[in-house]
């Protein structure tokens, strides 16, 4: 087991929100859907791009680069690319893997995850 780090505070997000938090050196997003928090990997596994700068519609979050989609709540990848023949090369040589996913908890208005 990791160890518990305090990334925020629970009124610093709002549901439907994310931001990037960084955790012994690791980029991660933190995102809020309904009263639930959840952290993954903050960079897509395709191209590297910023996931807390995409777009967050329930449980997926669409990558800003691409257009590749993950849902929070398991890393799963829901849509590797967005479609198209430059998506189609762009992709040519990766697989789809799921991104890591970080157990979140809350204790006295702190939101920690586990690293």
């Amino acid at each position: 087991m990791g160890e518990f780090t305090e990334v925020a505070k629970m009124d610093e997000l709002k549901s439907g929100a994310m931001k990037k938090v960084i955790v012994q050196g690791r980029e991660i997003l933190l995102a809020k859907v309904g009263d639930r928090y959840y952290a993954t990997d903050d960079r897509c596994l395709h191209m590297k791009g910023d996931l807390s700068q995409g777009k967050l519609a329930g449980t997926v979050v669409t990558c800003p680069v691409h257009g590749s989609q993950y849902d929070v709540t398991n890393g799963r990848v829901v849509r590797w690319l967005k479609g198209g023949l430059m998506s189609k090369l762009a992709g040519a040589g990766k697989t789809s893997k799921a991104l890591t996913v970080y157990t979140v908890k809350v204790e006295d208005g702190r939101i920690l995850v586990e690293v």
